[in-house]
């Protein structure tokens, strides 16, 4: 239960925040148990981060969904008696519910209807800081609404047309439609704009050849904690699904000195939206441009294997799969388990929380980038102290010494293919 202080004529008193009480229903297919379970007890983590409380839980294994009302007949009599008995607010479904399938239960339930999906949309929608993010919310939304506004019954559909059907006028459903449609033409046309905007800033740093590193992983995996931890940052982190939506770029120094980028994003779960995986496309480029990916993982979960597995899936669905990768296996600290690493690229075990494991992780990043990069040494003339600077702030210089009898600098490291400074270093190779 929460409370929230209330300041009014010098009296301090307590208002209870009550939270809504939800019953969550889900129906298992082909689904082994262990994985079925583990995504009902997803659901309620979502649910209570979304302020609900579950009161009581509805299950059924079928050969397949039905196609009416999601559960059958008999699953349907007893949710109705389970809302008689606990009185919830709001009704959850495992799964994404048909435009029919929420009309058919709400024939027989008196109570709101939503499924996974209208609740994962529900988090971001309260996530959402930036306008981008806000706008890459609702248009999700509204894409979900637009094909369930007819639930409501043929009493709100148009009288057909032609000589003797004409109504009389425009009917409530089709002004919300047509309301819907010209917002979804608005925030389109918003987004393309700060896409625009956000490419030429791409551009930039591809012109700059910096070295761009992305965070991705299934929520709650400690993104944002490690992100904040190499960048000094301050990203909203916290135990909770979904703590960060908006992507946050920041510059990161390596031990050698070097300054790469470093980006934190929106963390994966099973079952994403197809509408936000759409949505978010185009936050998701910011991954697409990064040279080095880091998949951080709550190895303390017993389902990390399943969580690897999504991101990995969804990754090969944005056409990022071939990016290079780091996974790096996160909270060592509250492993419960007997942890045996399972990822095909190179591995990492780490506490984000720990200094000497942020250390740590900052030299694995720079043998990783030093292995995709191009090794030189050449000497330079001390008079060309611009060129000196150059391998100092863009590259990773790993030797700088100076020969004083034939006044020239020896200078050791590796630069990013193809990147402006290649063209100086050539000069002196």
């Amino acid at each position: 239960m929460k409370y929230r202080l209330i300041f009014r004529n010098e009296d301090v008193c307590l208002n209870k925040i009550t939270l809504e009480k939800v019953i969550i229903v889900g129906c298992q297919l082909d689904e082994e148990d262990e994985r079925f379970h583990y995504s009902m007890d997803e659901l309620t983590s979502l649910t209570e981060t979304a302020e609900g409380n579950v009161v009581a839980t509805l299950t059924q294994k079928r050969d397949r969904v039905h196609p009416s009302t999601y559960i059958g007949k008999g699953k349907v009599e007893e949710l109705v008696l389970l809302v008689e008995q606990f009185e919830p607010d709001l009704i959850i479904f495992n799964d994404e519910l048909s435009p029919s399938q929420i009309r058919n239960l709400s024939e027989d339930i008196n109570v709101k209807i939503i499924d996974r999906t209208q609740l994962i949309l529900d988090i971001f929608a309260k996530r959402a800081r930036s306008k981008e993010g806000k706008l890459q919310v609702e248009l999700a939304q509204l894409q979900y609404l637009l094909p369930r506004l007819g639930g409501q019954g043929l009493a709100l559909s148009r009288l057909g047309g032609g000589i003797g059907t004409r109504g009389p006028g425009e009917t409530k459903l089709e002004s919300d439609r047509r309301h819907i449609r010209r917002r979804l033409d608005d925030i389109k046309s918003q987004l393309r704009t700060i896409v625009q905007h956000r490419e030429r800033y791409r551009e930039r740093r591809k012109k700059n050849r910096v070295f761009q590193i992305a965070l991705v992983g299934y929520t709650n995996a400690g993104k944002s904690t490690i992100f904040n931890r190499l960048s000094s940052a301050n990203s909203y982190e916290e135990d909770q699904l979904f703590a960060t939506l908006d992507p946050m770029t920041r510059r990161v120094g390596l031990p050698s000195g070097y300054q790469a980028l470093l980006t934190d994003t929106v963390g994966f779960i099973q079952d994403l939206p197809t509408t936000l995986v759409a949505a978010f496309r185009s936050t998701l480029e910011e991954v697409k441009e990064a040279d080095l990916l880091l998949h951080v993982v709550d190895g303390s979960n017993a389902e990390f294997r399943h969580h690897e597995d999504t991101v990995h899936e969804l990754l090969e669905e944005l056409d990022m799969s071939s990016i290079p990768q780091i996974t790096v296996y996160n909270k060592k600290d509250l492993f419960q388990h007997d942890f045996i690493p399972a990822s095909s690229f190179q591995q990492v075990v780490v506490s984000a929380k720990e200094q000497k494991d942020q250390q740590y992780l900052k030299e694995i990043i720079e043998k990783k980038m030093i292995s995709m990069m191009d090794a030189y040494h050449i000497t330079v003339p001390a008079s060309e102290g611009k060129v000196i600077a150059q391998l100092k702030g863009e590259s990773i210089l790993t030797s700088l010494e100076f020969n004083e009898e034939t006044s020239h600098y020896i200078a050791q490291g590796y630069v990013m293919k193809d990147h402006p400074v290649s063209g100086e270093i050539a000069k002196y190779q």
